[in-house]
């Protein structure tokens, strides 16, 4: 799957530009000085906007033609699945994952991962097109017709895979959603 990505990677950034970072920074409750995971990250597009905000970032992903492109914007770049993260447990303040998950393909393992990753106290945001808007399901269609082996899931499903522990909250605007995990406990 990920050969899409891995040819798209050269112009990802100019194709599909990142334009939202007010709302990134909102969700995200930045500045923060701690270390940022971005999973599914690409060429990070959004991670490389977001350093001004943030002590560390690493930007995970299995496409390496996409991780070339984030290490080329000084970003730390390992090629890894969502689903086995490289990281040990409670180690991110901050935990992004913006319109990849979708394309993975054991979205529920991700989501474990993500939340293990994060530390208490820190956030986990998932942002995804909302499936429930007519355009997106146009778009659903097309990344099937192109072989993606895409799978939407609405808001309220992405919040369901997550621990029952989990705070959560879902915000939507145009035909974007956001899922926001706060990982409660012990902030040491």
């Amino acid at each position: 799957m990920n050969h899409h990505f891995d040819w798209i990677a050269p112009f990802y950034d100019r194709a599909i530009p990142f334009a939202r970072l007010e709302k990134m920074l909102e969700v995200l409750a930045l500045p923060c000085g701690g270390t940022l995971l971005d999973a599914g990250g690409g060429t990070g597009r959004v991670a490389s906007v977001l350093k001004p905000y943030l002590g560390q970032i690493f930007v995970v992903d299995v496409s390496r033609g996409m991780l070339a492109q984030a290490a080329s914007k000084g970003l730390a770049a390992l090629n890894a699945q969502s689903e086995r993260l490289p990281f040990a447990d409670n180690l991110f303040e901050r935990i992004l994952m913006v319109d990849a998950l979708h394309h993975v393909i054991h979205q529920a393992e991700t989501l474990r991962e993500l939340y293990r990753a994060l530390k208490p106290g820190g956030v986990l945001v998932i942002e995804e097109p909302d499936i429930r808007a007519w355009p997106v399901k146009l778009v659903a269609l097309a990344e099937k017709l192109a072989f993606m082996r895409s799978h939407f899931l609405s808001p309220p499903q992405i919040a369901a895979l997550l621990p029952a522990e989990a705070q959560v909250k879902i915000e939507t605007q145009d035909y974007n959603a956001w899922v926001i995990v706060e990982k409660l406990g012990d902030k040491r």
